[in-house]
């Protein structure tokens, strides 16, 4: 069950588990488990765009290493269009997720531990996006990106909002997540539990810095081996991000769930949707 935490407005969290926000903390009904982000020896690298590196200074030495995986696109998006975009999500109601963060759902109703699929309530991607997918697949990097499913997430830092480490599924959604970045900077951190190369003593951290109204997306080793996470930390003013997900090859042309994946892309590229 959701924790009861609730804010002097009425507000509960939805917090499970043990997941914790600042609501639920504050009212005592859950321990602080983002401290929850426990303090352990890590190595800590930041992103360079430029060399496609991760790298840190140490004694005035600078390591680093290729850090492939990730594309970055600044100013994805126009203030214009960043205002008309989070001004229609405030139109339709968030509700309330894990870690302090809310939510809108556009997408197939899916049971991921039974691996289970159905179109549910689904009936496509909001009109918003429908501009913001014809200009990503104008990029070769995006070549070719048709999403079918879209979630959008807002972060607080009055209601401590976070998302822990963790990789999303590789057996619906496909090879590339893209995300859009809305309303404030922050920092994606990338996670190795076990290191990397010379770097193979504990924890590898690697810090992509993500600005205002850019666009980021995840791919081959950074989608599927690398845990990402945003930390409450990083959240310094509101910010809404909206991440779109493509089919993996089983729901593709040839794969064994094909006219599934033919009927959720047909759904979902109507750009008639509303959230779930």
């Amino acid at each position: 069950m959701a924790s009861q935490g609730v804010l002097q407005n009425g507000s509960a969290c939805g917090c499970k588990g043990i997941r914790s926000c600042l609501i639920c903390e504050n009212a005592n009904t859950k321990l602080n488990f983002t401290a929850n982000e426990t303090p352990k020896v890590s190595q800590e690298f930041t992103y360079n765009p430029s060399s496609r590196r991760a790298f840190r200074c140490v004694n005035g030495i600078e390591e680093s290493f290729p850090f492939p995986g990730v594309f970055l696109w600044e100013n994805f998006v126009t203030e214009e269009e960043e205002r008309e975009l989070v001004s229609k999500m405030d139109e339709n109601i968030w509700r309330e997720s894990q870690s302090g963060r809310r939510k809108q759902d556009f997408g197939p109703k899916v049971n991921f531990k039974k691996r289970r699929v159905r179109v549910g309530g689904f009936c496509g991607l909001p009109s918003i996006s429908e501009k913001l997918v014809a200009r990503m697949s104008r990029e070769p990097q995006l070549n070719g990106f048709q999403p079918v499913e879209q979630c959008n997430l807002d972060y607080n830092p009055q209601r401590g909002s976070a998302i822990d480490p963790h990789l999303d599924d590789s057996w619906l959604w496909g090879e590339r997540l893209v995300t859009i970045n809305l309303l404030s900077d922050t920092i994606l951190t990338m996670s190795l539990d076990e290191g990397c190369g010379q770097f193979d003593q504990g924890e590898v951290k690697v810090y992509v810095h993500l600005s205002r109204r850019s666009l980021v997306a995840l791919y081959g080793e950074a989608r599927h081996q690398w845990k990402h996470a945003i930390h409450r930390k990083d959240i310094r003013s509101r910010r809404v991000c909206t991440t779109f997900r493509e089919l993996s090859a089983e729901f593709l042309p040839g794969g064994e769930q094909a006219e599934m994946g033919t009927q959720l892309l047909n759904i979902a590229l109507t750009f008639r949707g509303v959230p779930l």
